[in-house]
Parts: structure tokens; sequence; C-alpha cells
């Protein structure tokens, strides 16, 4: 459901657009007082705001620059105002359509699904890059692999690198690996573990004499980076 705040101070036009969009799945509340409309805003989310210009008490154009000062919620303004100025001054301000009235019902419902197609590919776009994980632990077949390239490991290496792969991006002491690795003998000395450890950077690291994935933490274990 799409839901828009109309800001509309003639409650006809209002009512026979709420009516109409409801059949496009478009969810219309109208507030006929600007101030109103303003509070009600800051409260609710809303998808669209459809805006007049001649209100009572505040002109349509101060309220479009307050809402863009403090939302960002797509605008279309919807005036019979005949002059150019209000119209380069709305979309000068940050307005994104603006549609004079009088209008087909229709073509106001084909330009908020256009704004709303667009807005959503634009924050499409704005989202961070998910980061692509480098190592993937499947527990299930008892595999590990490396940019989805797999690696062979002998059982003691891979439940060592299992592990890592659990606490990835957390420091792992010697002492936890011994404890949590069923193939080593907790008794033994870490330098056995250093071993198995060089062995797993000759199969990760492309220079495995400076890791840049299996790091080793002076005085505290090991890490695999994230």
């Amino acid at each position: 459901m799409i839901k828009i705040a109309m800001i509309e101070d003639d409650a006809e036009l209002a009512n026979v657009l709420t009516q109409y969009l409801a059949k496009y799945n478009i969810e219309i509340t109208n507030y006929e007082d600007p101030f109103l409309a303003l509070s009600a805003i800051a409260l609710n989310p809303y998808d669209l705001i459809i805006l007049d210009l001649t209100l009572p008490g505040m002109d349509g154009l101060e309220v479009c620059k307050k809402l863009l000062l403090k939302h960002n919620i797509p605008i279309i303004i919807s005036s019979a105002r005949s002059d150019i100025t209000d119209k380069v001054i709305a979309l000068e301000l940050g307005a994104d359509d603006y549609l004079p009235k009088p209008y087909d019902p229709r073509e106001l419902e084909v330009r908020i699904k256009t704004i709303l197609r667009r807005c959503s590919k634009e924050l499409e776009l704005l989202k961070p890059e998910a980061k692509k994980e480098i190592f993937i632990l499947d527990e299930k077949k008892q595999e590990i692999t490396k940019d989805g390239e797999f690696v062979k490991f002998t059982p003691a290496e891979y439940e060592i690198m299992s592990l890592m792969c659990k606490r990835k991006g957390f420091v792992v002491s010697r002492y936890d690996i011994l404890q949590n690795c069923s193939l080593l003998n907790s008794s033994e000395e870490s330098g056995t573990l250093a071993v198995i450890i060089n062995r797993i950077r000759t199969k990760i690291e492309q220079d495995p004499k400076n890791p840049k994935y299996l790091l080793t933490i002076r005085g505290s274990g090991y890490k695999l980076v994230k």
C-alpha cells in the first residue's frame, strides 16, 4: 500500500482523488490545514506528498520549503495557479513534479508511480555494496571455499580453519583453538599449532610470509579478517 499525504483545502477534490486512487492501492490522508499537515508528516511515514499551493494561513511554496528542509519525501505540486514563476520556484526548491489543475486523476496516478519507481532506483544506487565474503564455511559438506573456489585442507587444517571462519573478525587465542579442535591435543606445544597455521597460509595466502587473511596477533592468538 502506497501511503500519501495530501495538503489540499478543496475537500471535494480531495475526496474524489482519495476514492479514485484507492483502486490503485494508494491510500490518501488529506490535510486541509498546512500547519496540521506539517505536524502530521513529522510523526507519520508517507511515501509521497501532494501539495496544493493556495492554502489557508500559509502559502504552498512556504510549506514546500519547510517540508524539504526536514524530510526526504517526494513532492508533487498540484495547483490551479497559472503563473510559470510558481512552477519554476517549486521545482527549484526541490519539488519532484508540478501538475496544473484541472487534471485527470489517472494522470496523477501515473505520475505518483513514476516518481516512486525513480526514487526507489535512486535509493538502490545509494545503498552500500554488500561486502563479498572471501571465505565460506559449509559445515554440512565440511568444506571451505575461498572466493568460491574449494580449498583442500587436511582434517586438522579444516578443523582450525572452520573455527576461524565461525569467529571471523575476532581474535582466537591459541588456547581456544587447542580446546575447540579435537584433532589437536590440548597438551601439545603451540609450536605444533604454528606449523599447521603456516600450512593453512600456504593454501589461502598469495604470500604466506606476509599474510593478509589469517593474521597472527602477537601475544593473543590468530584472527581471520572479514
